[in-house]
């Protein structure tokens, strides 16, 4: 149920932008990528769990597993590189408008949008081939609905703790390099939107931003607790709760928070599925 809301939501999201003239602005233009990156993220762990459900297995072969563990890598960065990016676009829009058309031309958000996937790819490369160097020899049960990369760790006979510290303090340096920059964004627009002296000033600018701060904070704070909670807590129950959290609930609920205090959008739906109830009719 969680995946068909997922693919109906992202897809009507992008068919909407894409379709809808009015919606051809930076901002759209980064919710896009950032639909089809979540329909990428839930299309590579759940789909694959209910065919095994179906089939009564859990299997999965080894090629399975590294292509899982670099499309995840390649999707979760890319998609924080463009929350990071979103949140510049919002800091511009507010803070600097008569700046805005320069700034975030279309050339200027191609090129950011491109950097974003690049940099997920390079991440996705450096997490799995960090990954499956190392010799497994600990069996080859993986406690998780899909291939996570320290449940692959624990089935290493290996000394790789070096090698994973090193990987682990580059993908720190990245996730607080632009934690550090999305929140520095959201205090110069606060304070400038709690300035503005009209109350439908306010309430204009706050509705740009929220929808994109609550999926920041509904990301970043899912991984987070997953990956960085005490090892005392760590249970194969709670790990499965933690997964489904951090891969499966956001890219379906991310559509649902963009939609609710977007007019636009809100418009750009509904005259969609009424297109599509006239055709069928």
């Amino acid at each position: 149920s969680i995946y068909l809301a997922a693919l109906l939501g992202n897809g009507l999201i992008i068919t909407a932008v894409a379709c809808d003239h009015h919606l051809h602005t930076p901002m759209y233009f980064f919710l896009l990528s950032l639909s089809l990156l979540d329909l990428g993220s839930i299309s590579v762990t759940v789909p694959k769990s209910m065919a095994n459900s179906l089939w009564d297995t859990r299997a999965i072969s080894y090629w399975e597993c590294a292509a899982q563990v670099f499309l995840l890598a390649f999707f979760f960065s890319t998609e924080y590189s463009v929350l990071t990016v979103m949140a510049y676009d919002r800091y511009v829009a507010i803070c600097k408008p008569l700046h805005y058309g320069t700034v975030m031309s279309s050339r200027a958000c191609v090129k950011m949008a491109a950097a974003a996937w690049a940099t997920g790819f390079l991440y996705g490369l450096l997490h799995t081939a960090n990954t499956f160097s190392i010799p497994l020899c600990q069996g080859n049960v993986v406690e998780q609905f899909f291939c996570e990369i320290p449940q692959i760790f624990k089935l290493s006979c290996s000394d790789f703790h070096l090698r994973e510290l090193g990987v682990v303090v580059i993908s720190a340096c990245l996730v607080f390099g632009c934690f550090v920059f999305i929140v520095l964004s959201y205090v110069q627009i606060f304070t400038v939107v709690l300035r503005i002296p009209s109350e439908q000033g306010q309430h204009k600018a706050f509705s740009m931003c929220l929808p994109h701060l609550a999926v920041f904070s509904l990301f970043i704070s899912t991984g987070l607790f997953a990956y960085l909670k005490p090892p005392s807590l760590s249970s194969p129950a709670l790990d499965l709760v933690m997964a489904v959290l951090y891969a499966v609930v956001p890219p379906a609920m991310n559509p649902l928070i963009y939609s609710m205090r977007n007019k636009e959008l809100k418009d750009a739906l509904r005259k969609l599925v009424q297109w599509i109830q006239c055709q069928h009719q």
